[in-house]
């Protein structure tokens, strides 16, 4: 298992720091084959930077997670020595495998990190490829799921369906991503939000008690 890097610590030198794709509202899901769709997991958006030196998680505005130091040696035990950079969410989940945002916000609950991006890996960026070719290698790096790391997982063309079970499950939305799109300032991807989503009512006191206590205790700011 990778040693984690105490509270201070940078990330690996060797590893680039990445600027995040922003997600863009959209008000409708829509269907179409140049697309990719996943689900919104409500988390903690963050950058996963792994090496053989340690494993560090980022907000996508490169502040550190401190907090998450055990999550971080979890996922090291998965990734081993290799070098990598993901794009993804801290969430918290249920027996099911069901994120529960208000859990994250109150730091109960199962962590873990979710993937949906694969940046870098073994000293080869992948920022320039599309993003159909970085979920391939996503996919290749991480076969199967475990407890600490998982993929999100993607459906091609069919937003409305993908949109219509979520709304069932209550998860946020969907987010829709190009899939020629490179991975950059001028990507374009669409957070879809579910207006039935419950586990929103009354986030707002328990989310600003969370960024208070994240802030006071360096793990950073909160993304969503």
């Amino acid at each position: 298992m990778a040693a984690s890097r105490g509270p201070g610590a940078a990330m690996p030198t060797t590893l680039p720091a990445i600027d995040p794709v922003v997600l863009v509202p959209r008000a409708h899901p829509f269907d179409d084959s140049e697309w990719m769709f996943e689900p919104k997991y409500d988390g903690f958006r963050g950058f996963l930077y792994a090496s053989a030196s340690g494993c560090d998680i980022r907000s996508a505005w490169d502040h550190r997670f401190d907090g998450y130091a055990e999550l971080c040696d979890r996922v090291a035990g998965v990734i081993g020595r290799r070098e990598v950079i993901l794009d993804g969410e801290i969430v918290s989940l249920d027996p099911k495998g069901k994120p529960l945002f208000r859990e994250l916000l109150r730091g109960r609950g199962f962590l873990a990190f979710a993937a949906f991006d694969l940046l870098w890996l073994d000293g080869r960026d992948f920022r320039s490829a599309p993003l159909s070719e970085r979920k391939r290698h996503l996919a290749e790096l991480l076969p199967s799921d475990t407890g600490p790391l998982y993929k999100v997982f993607t459906l091609e063309e069919h937003g409305r369906a993908l949109f219509e079970a979520t709304r069932k499950m209550d998860l946020e939305g969907i987010v829709a991503k190009r899939r020629s799109d490179p991975y950059g300032a001028a990507t374009l991807w669409y957070k879809i939000r579910n207006p039935a989503y419950r586990q929103s009512e009354g986030w707002m006191d328990v989310g600003q008690a969370a960024r208070t206590r994240l802030r006071s205790t360096g793990r950073g700011v909160v993304e969503k």
